[in-house]
């Protein structure tokens, strides 16, 4: 079988050739139209090549996920836990934004793999190298959640594919009586949603700065755990810790 234009030259098919050519095929059709068959045509090869390296489409997604992961790459903890976290997950949020498939294949996988969990334990590791309690840590975990991968789910994000009520593709008398709509039955989140920091002249959230909102959001929460762990914070009452009757 000769090779597609575009495609990889053939060659000799390794695990890393398979996984990196995967992510590649993901980056420039989506997600929704890799399959083994088309990564094969890609690569040059029959799809029973692809089995001698991943076993099915699920390891073969696992594989591109501990692939991508890897670009996060380590965290520098020279400037102290917070540095270290706020610039390890602002890497991974600019992973995602060079594969944008990332976050949904991210979000929908069950299995850990083990570029997941070395992720994982790295990122509690800069927390307990820093004093924080194994305590405190759990919750702190629990508080980060998807942000330690780079995403949050946006309070005004459009759903994909879909107009979402911004008013997008509408002609102008549509957009003021869409508008008109919502001050009449949704008048505070109209006020908050067309405000300037979000709506820049557009209609109802278009506009707004992910990448700040993202980093405003983060920030916010960093200061807190750490005046959390400043003040020895812990789930635990007091009373227990004290020996005291509750």
């Amino acid at each position: 079988m000769s090779n597609q234009a575009g495609a990889p030259p053939r060659g000799r098919l390794n695990r890393d050739k398979v996984l990196r050519a995967a992510v590649g095929l993901a980056d420039e059709a989506g997600i929704e139209l890799l399959s083994m068959r088309r990564l094969a045509q890609h690569l040059g090869v029959v799809p029973m090549a692809l089995y001698k390296h991943v076993a099915n489409k699920d390891e073969l997604l696992d594989g591109m996920v501990d692939l991508i992961i890897a670009e996060t790459g380590p965290a520098d903890s020279g400037g102290g836990w917070k540095a270290a976290v706020r610039q390890r997950i602002l890497a991974a949020r600019a992973t995602l934004q060079r594969h944008p498939w990332a976050r949904r294949v991210l979000e929908t996988r069950t299995n850990k793999t083990p570029g997941v969990l070395a992720y994982m334990d790295s990122f509690i590791g800069i927390f307990l190298s820093h004093g924080f309690s194994e305590d405190l840590t759990h919750h702190v975990m629990h508080a980060i959640g998807s942000r330690m991968w780079g995403f949050t789910q946006e309070l005004f994000e459009e759903p994909e594919g879909q107009d979402g009520g911004s008013g997008d593709g509408l002609d102008g008398d549509a957009q003021l009586a869409l508008l008109a709509e919502m001050s009449t039955r949704y008048p505070n989140i109209l006020r908050i949603a067309t405000a300037s920091a979000h709506d820049q002249g557009s209609v109802v959230g278009r506009g707004c700065d992910d990448q700040f909102e993202f980093e405003f959001a983060l920030d916010l929460l960093l200061d807190g755990i750490e005046k959390l762990h400043a003040a020895s914070w812990t789930s635990i009452p007091r009373v227990v810790l004290s020996g005291e009757a509750p």
